[in-house]
């Protein structure tokens, strides 16, 4: 039965409407007017919505309220509490007040903090973000919210988020006046697509790599993978069908523009590509994304992997984050428009993208570094971790005859005499031509392509907005005191892409040359997620944040020690899961199919029969393969039992990089093998054509 979509979107969040619906008339004004201000909410008014909002998410089924945040997990939070409140004669009443919706006190002393705080000053405490709707989901009332410290030092991801787009507003705001544009707001836009896969759940129940680690530790090469590029954009299976059919209306209801859904590269890969929107709610809205489709998948007996790289030797998974900036009336200030004026406005905020992106490359690959990354950077399916910008040729042309580098042989010539006046329109269909690229520009916003489809939007979005600020932040500078505008604009632009055109590569970022190139240009080149990660603590990007009041220097430090034990806790629960593993289920399979072969044998051989060839050279060949998956087992659990505990991060994180990450991959390599040869069975796990076929069959 078809679906009232407009009646259904946005039925379950306190939006703009509801609002309207179910608050006083000048508690909505106050609402609106503090929203727009970024001011807060005086406790009578705070009161009247906290009503309104308990009033209406009872009426949608709740029975309990829940600030809900976004620790430095990555995932979300949120304790919840009833709105039942004794009334006397053992009765109750439904009650939220204005206090409680403003601000709470989880003692949240479990999650991370890299330091912020001592175990006596555990308490947390979360503020209302009233940017972000609040909408009922299971019965409960969510309120997003920022989360801080005792000493008002953040905790969470969505805090400098927020910080970091009154930062870019500012700065972008000081550009747009120098044109005459009185805009009163610019924000991030953000647009998350989000990939997948999507397995049986009794595949994945016993698969425990898959359960403890989202990804498996071993697995042989299945006879088809990928090759014949026949799941791309392919047919959708009825049972992925019936999933994102139910996904789509759950995200509609939670007001998330879910819009296109398609099948990936890779076998049992999937994407859900949303509208984009301004960057806090986005943020919130991926999250949504993340949890529903982890939810719903377990109701259509599917398992949705989040993973970066569950299955070796196919493509990975990532999140592309598409980026622009957007002022008053959602109007883009990354499309190139119509008129010469527009243009020039244009090129100087591509040009600060540029120069955004060349000098703070090394917290850009930060930003999206983590142990479930380094597996799918780099590998030929996804950009390196070398951060480069695509244009594409006809842009990247412009902006070389601007840097005064080559003649211009397009529609028309541009003039830097004249202030960059004879620009022609970029047409859209030349600029998005290379997937390879970390960061495309795609005829009106920057589609980031390294985080990782696990990742949080905000941590790279905070980067992108933090660096941009900085670029718009420079330019204003130069242009407020400057006596013949036209002129200081079209001097600025040359000499900015003079200095930072060498981010610019619109050619094959996977190829060998294109690393040594990199190397000449002075780009900085791939590290793995733990050294990558040094980048917080920066001097550049301490003065960078701390310019802007993204993170102080401590929050940066906190991040920094969160991350690089996050890496290194990953990697060790890996390594344990593989020990497990192995002793468990791997082992007993190879000495059961041995036996087998053994007492094969030996029957031949009672009878007299003359050739024992096949099982004498299976049996031989196999039990050296044991013998082999014992010492490597035995090697990585020493290698794993020297991993000190509690001992400096990047040191644990590095050791864990070096050792336990080489240890593992010694002992993939001998259970792969063993799988290969092992009858199908006595090999009590899933093998790669089980788990990656078994949905798209049906």
């Amino acid at each position: 039965m078809m679906k009232d979509i407009p009646s259904l979107f946005g039925s379950m969040v306190f939006n703009d409407a509801a609002m309207r619906e179910w608050l006083p008339p000048d508690a909505y004004q106050t609402v609106k007017e503090a929203v727009a201000q970024g001011k807060r909410l005086e406790l009578d008014a705070a009161n009247a919505v906290a009503a309104a909002m308990k009033d209406w998410a009872v009426s949608k089924g709740a029975t309990h309220y829940a600030h809900w945040f976004q620790p430095m997990t990555g995932v979300t939070a949120g304790k919840h509490d009833g709105f039942i409140t004794p009334a006397g004669d053992g009765k109750v009443v439904m009650e939220f007040k204005g206090a409680e919706l403003i601000h709470g006190e989880p003692d949240a002393s479990s999650l991370p903090s890299g330091g912020l705080r001592s175990i006596f000053e555990a308490r947390g405490y979360t503020v209302w973000d009233m940017t972000s709707d609040a909408f009922v989901k299971d019965g409960t009332l969510f309120i997003p919210t920022a989360y801080c410290s005792y000493g008002g030092e953040a905790l969470d991801m969505k805090t400098p988020l927020l910080r970091s787009m009154e930062a870019i507003e500012r700065q972008a705001l000081r550009v747009l006046r120098l044109f005459g544009n009185q805009a009163r707001r610019v924000y991030p836009t953000v647009g998350a697509e989000q990939e997948f896969f999507l397995i049986d759940k009794e595949a994945y129940r016993k698969r425990p790599d898959l359960v403890y680690t989202g990804r498996t530790l071993f697995g042989a090469k299945p006879p088809k993978g990928q090759e014949l590029e026949d799941h791309y954009f392919g047919i959708l299976k009825p049972r992925v069908t019936a999933f994102m059919k139910e996904l789509e209306e759950e995200l509609w209801k939670l007001g998330v523009y879910a819009k296109t859904r398609h099948n990936e590269s890779a076998p049992a890969q999937h994407e859900i590509v949303p509208v984009f929107i301004a960057a806090g709610v986005a943020t919130d809205h991926n999250q949504l994304t993340m949890e529903l489709a982890q939810s719903v998948a377990d109701r259509h007996g599917l398992a949705c992997l989040l993973h970066e790289k569950p299955f070796a030797g196919i493509n990975g998974s990532g999140k592309h984050i598409n980026w622009s900036l957007s002022a008053d009336g959602g109007v883009n200030l990354l499309e190139p428009g119509e008129t010469p004026y527009d243009n020039a406005q244009f090129l100087l905020f591509l040009t600060a993208m540029l120069e955004a992106v060349d000098t703070h490359q090394d917290i850009l690959r930060a930003s999206v570094a983590s142990a479930g990354n380094d597996h799918r950077l780099g590998a030929g399916e996804a950009p390196p971790s070398i951060v480069s910008v695509f244009l594409g040729e006809e842009l990247t042309a412009i902006l070389d005859t601007l840097a005064g580098d080559a003649d211009y042989h397009g529609t028309a010539k541009p003039s830097l005499k004249l202030g960059v006046t004879s620009l022609p329109r970029f047409p859209r269909d030349v600029t998005d031509r290379n997937r390879t690229s970390p960061l495309a520009f795609t005829g009106n916003k920057f589609e980031f392509r390294m985080p990782g489809a696990s990742l949080s939007v905000a941590g790279p979005v905070i980067a992108l907005n933090a660096a941009v600020a900085e670029s718009l932040r420079g330019f204003a500078d130069t242009l407020e005191g400057a006596g013949d505008f036209q002129s200081a604009l079209a001097a600025l632009i040359q000499s900015i892409m003079q200095k930072h055109k060498r981010i610019i590569f619109n050619g094959n970022s996977y190829s060998d040359e294109w690393r040594a190139e990199a190397s000449r240009r002075g780009l900085s080149l791939p590290v793995p997620a733990a050294d990558a990660l040094s980048a917080f603590t920066a001097r550049v990007s301490v003065e960078l944040f701390g310019q802007h009041g993204v993170f102080t220097e401590a929050e940066l430090h906190s991040r920094q020690e969160v991350l690089l034990e996050a890496y290194a806790k990953t990697v060790r629960i890996e390594a344990m899961t593989m020990i497990d593993m192995v002793q468990r289920e791997v082992v007993p399979s190879c000495v059961a199919y041995q036996n087998e072969l053994a007492e094969l044998l030996q029957r031949k051989k009672s009878l007299m029969v003359a050739d024992c060839t096949l099982e004498h050279e299976m049996l031989i060949r196999i039990s050296r393969s044991s013998d082999l998956l014992l010492r490597r087992l035995d090697a990585l659990k020493g290698i794993v039992s020297e991993a000190a505990d509690g001992s400096d991060a990047l040191v644990c994180a590095r050791y864990c990089r070096d050792e336990i990450l080489n240890g593992m991959a010694q002992l993939r390599e001998a259970v792969d093998e063993l799988e290969s040869m092992t009858a199908q069975k006595h090999w009590s796990l899933p093998t790669y054509a089980e788990i990656l076929y078994s949905v798209s069959a049906t």
